[in-house]
C-alpha cells in the first residue's frame, strides 16, 4: 500500500504534487519522493520519512517543470529505513524513464533472473518497483522502432509488462520528451483514478491512487483506470486510453474499503464511506445474533476508520454511540509500524480513554479489523483500566487468516491472531468478554449493494483465494521462512526490527 500521483499541467507541478502527497499520506509514511520533467530533463528529490519531513523549500525550488510524478511509500518487506528504496526510480536506457508503483509483484525473483540473464539489466536495490521499471524499459526497447516512441509502441510495451509481471501494480511513469503514462494490473487490485482540470491554457490531467487527491487539488474525476488499461498524456496534453491486457477482470482489494482508503474517496465507483456504513448495518445484524444486546450500554469506535461502521451499528441496534478514545494525530498508524514491540508502545501514545464513557459500563468496541491482535489487546486493557464492567469487541471485517501478498503488511500466518484460533479463543487472547466478526459474504454485500456490477474482489487475506492464480503454498512458505529467518537474525544481532527483511522484495 503506497500513494502515487502523476500530473500533466500547464504550470509548475511541484506544489501540486506536494499537496497531493499530503492528502495521500495515510497510504505510506516511510518515505516520499517527487520527480518532475522539463523538456528532456528530469529533476528528483526523495528520502525517508513523512512528506513534510522530506521536502524543504530548497528541494521544492529544485523541482521545475509542468509534468511530474510522486510517491509516498509503505514497505511490505525490505528495509523501511533504506532511503535507496524510496521512489520514484529512474533509468536512462533506452529512454529516460521515471516510475512510481503501488502494489507488490509476486514473481520478482523470476523477473530479477530474467533481467540478469536475458535483458542484461542490473537491479540496484531489493525493490520490486525497480524490477517493474526495468521490465517496462526493456519492453519499450523491444517495441520501439529506431528508438522512436509512438502510441502503439508505448501501449505494446505495457502489454508486455502485463504478460511478464504477476501480482498487484498501479503505476505512474514519465518518459522524457514524450509524456505521462499510467497503468493498472489486469485485476485492478490496487486503485487508480484519473481527473481533469480545464484551464484557459487547456486541459490538465491528474492520476492518483484515490479520488480524494483529485477533489482536494481541484480536478474533476473522469473515471477509474480499468484493470489492464493504460492511459497516456502526450506533451500536447492529449489523453489516450487503451486496454493492454488480454483477459482483464476487475477484482479490487476489499481491504481498501475496510481500512486502507480514506472515507471520502470513491474507488471503482463506490464510496468508501458508504461501504463502511453498510458494513456497520450488516455487523449490527450479526451482533444481534451473537451478543445479548440488552447487556450493552454503549458503542465505542476505535478511531478513526471504524467510526462510520460503529455509528451505523449503534443506530441500527438502538444503543448510544459515544467517543471513548481520543487520538493523538501526531503518532503514525500502528498497522504500519514495523515491529510488535513498537506497535505495543505506540498504542498507548496514540490513544487515550475518556474515563467517564467506560466507568461502570458494559461497552461494545468496534474496530475495522483485527490483524495481529496487538492493538486490540491493548485497547481492551485500556477499556478495563478505565472502569468498564464488560468489554465486547466487534470487527467490521472477517478474521484475517491468510497472508496478503499484494501490498499490505500481512506477510506471515504466524503473525495473524486468527490463524488456528476460533472466535472464542481470539476473544480470550485479546481479553474481551466476547468477540463478533463480520461474515465475508456480508462484507462483499456492503460493496455490491452500492455497485451490483462489482462482483469480484481480492479478499485473499480472509479466504486464502489469490486472484492472480500464481500464489502457491510453497510461495507462502518461502516468504514465511525468509521473514522468520530475518527475525531470528535480528534477535541474535540485537538489530532494529525495521532492518529485518533486507533480502526480500520491497513493495510500493
Amino acid at each position: 500500500m503506497c500513494g502515487i500521483l502523476g500530473v500533466m499541467a500547464n504550470t509548475p507541478v511541484n506544489q501540486l504534487l506536494y499537496d497531493g502527497l499530503m492528502v495521500l499520506q495515510h497510504r505510506g509514511q516511510d518515505a516520499a519522493g517527487i520527480a518532475t520533467g522539463k523538456g528532456n530533463a528530469f529533476f528528483m528529490h526523495k528520502g525517508s520519512g513523512m512528506v513534510r519531513d522530506v521536502f524543504r523549500t530548497r528541494n521544492m525550488r529544485a523541482l521545475p517543470g509542468n509534468m511530474g510524478i510522486a510517491h509516498c511509500r509503505y514497505p511490505t518487506a525490505g528495509s523501511s529505513s533504506d532511503s535507496a528504496e524510496s521512489q520514484p526510480f529512474y533509468v536512462n536506457s533506452p529512454f529516460g524513464i521515471v516510475l512510481a508503483h503501488n502494489g507488490n509483484l509476486t514473481n520478482t525473483e523470476q523477473l530479477q533472473d530474467e533481467m540478469f540473464r536475458q535483458d542484461l539489466r542490473h537491479i540496484n536495490t531489493n525493490s520490486d518497483s525497480e524490477v517493474l521499471l526495468n521490465v517496462l524499459a526493456h519492453e519499450l526497447q523491444e517495441s520501439a522502432k529506431g528508438f522512436q516512441l509512438d502510441l502503439d509502441t508505448i501501449f505494446a510495451a505495457v502489454a508486455g509488462v502485463h504478460r511478464r509481471c504477476k501480482g498487484a501494480y498501479a503505476v505512474v511513469v514519465m518518459i522524457a520528451g514524450y509524456g505521462l503514462l499510467a497503468f493498472r494490473d489486469p485485476f485492478g487490485i490496487r486503485p487508480l483514478v484519473v481527473g481533469i482540470n480545464q484551464t484557459p491554457q487547456g486541459p490538465e490531467y491528474l492520476v492518483a491512487s484515490e479520488s480524494v487527491a483529485l477533489d482536494t487539488l481541484g480536478f474533476q474525476v473522469l473515471r477509474d483506470v480499468a484493470p489492464g488499461e493504460a492511459l497516456f498524456v502526450d506533451m500536447s496534453h492529449q489523453l489516450h486510453f487503451r486496454q493492454c491486457a488480454e483477459k482483464p477482470v476487475l477484482s479490487p482489494c476489499i481491504f481498501e474499503y475496510v481500512y486502507l482508503a480514506r472515507p471520502d474517496s470513491v474507488i471503482d465507483g463506490v464510496s468508501v464511506y458508504e461501504t463502511r456504513l453498510r458494513m456497520g448495518e450488516h455487523l449490527a445484524d450479526k451482533v444481534a445474533q451473537k451478543l445479548p444486546v440488552d447487556d450493552i450500554d454503549v458503542v465505542i469506535p476505535i478511531p478513526d476508520s471504524s467510526r462510520p461502521s460503529a455509528m451505523q451499528l449503534a443506530q441500527r441496534l438502538g444503543i448510544p454511540y459515544r467517543e471513548g478514545f481520543v487520538k493523538n494525530r501526531y503518532i503514525g498508524r500502528t498497522f504500519i509500524m514495523p515491529g510488535q514491540s513498537i506497535r505495543r508502545k505506540s498504542v498507548r501514545q496514540k490513544l487515550n480513554t475518556v474515563g467517564q464513557e467506560f466507568k461502570g459500563k458494559r461497552v461494545l468496541l468496534v474496530d475495522d479489523s483485527i490483524v495481529r491482535g496487538t492493538t486490540s489487546q491493548e485497547i481492551v486493557d485500556m477499556a478495563r483500566a478505565a472502569g468498564a464492567l464488560k468489554v465486547y469487541f466487534a470487527s467490521a471485517a472477517p478474521p484475517v487468516r491468510f497472508p496478503n501478498v499484494y501490498g499490505i503488511d500481512m506477510p506471515t500466518r504466524s503473525e495473524l491472531i486468527a490463524t488456528g484460533r476460533s472466535e472464542d479463543e481470539i476473544a480470550r487472547e485479546i481479553g474481551a468478554d466476547a468477540l463478533v466478526y463480520q461474515d465475508l459474504d456480508e462484507l462483499k454485500a456492503s460493496i455490491r449493494e452500492l455497485r451490483p456490477a462489482l462482483t469480484c474482489f481480492d479478499s485473499s487475506c480472509f479466504d486464502g483465494q489469490y486472484v492472480t492464480g500464481d500464489v502457491t503454498p510453497e510461495y507462502l512458505d518461502a516468504i514465511e521462512r525468509a521473514r522468520e529467518g530475518k527475525v531470528a537474525s535480528a534477535v541474535v544481532d540485537g538489530g532494529d526490527s525495521r532492518q529485518l527483511d533486507l533480502n526480500l522484495k520491497t513493495s510500493g
